[in-house]
């Protein structure tokens, strides 16, 4: 088993800072909110978005798959009462030569072998598409 560790502080009303390893990320915690942060929902798909491309990292080298660059972009739909969000839409974007057969198959691994990913999709819709650049 692995665990993680981060911990978070309030600076001042108008943000806080979380930590973990050597890093720290500003975080969006007024309740006005702030352009120079990620707030919690903005957090959350990052997260998303940074276990697809870990995954597809840590495959590569497996599949021999050659690409040269990966975006995902994502959108995340938050219901109000009660707060939660409802559904997570992403597109993988991969800039690469490879056939569509082998471009399923990096889907189908990123898909299977996502830790966030796969904790996101047991508790809300989790739907997207890979497509090439």
């Amino acid at each position: 088993m692995l665990e993680y560790r981060v911990s978070a502080r309030r600076v001042d009303a108008h943000g806080s800072l979380a930590a973990a390893k050597e890093a720290e990320i500003v975080l969006d915690t007024a309740l006005d909110g702030r352009p120079d942060a990620f707030n919690p929902a903005e957090l959350f798909l990052a997260a998303i978005a940074a276990c697809m491309i870990k995954g597809i990292e840590r495959v590569v080298p497996m599949l021999r798959f050659n690409l040269r660059g990966v975006e995902v972009r994502l959108h995340g739909v938050r219901q109000d009462s009660p707060p939660k969000m409802v559904s997570v839409d992403y597109e993988l974007i991969v800039d690469t030569d490879e056939d569509d057969r082998r471009l399923d198959l990096l889907h189908l691994n990123v898909r299977k072998f996502g830790t966030i990913s796969n904790t996101v999709a047991a508790a809300t819709r989790l739907e997207g598409v890979i497509r090439r650049a």
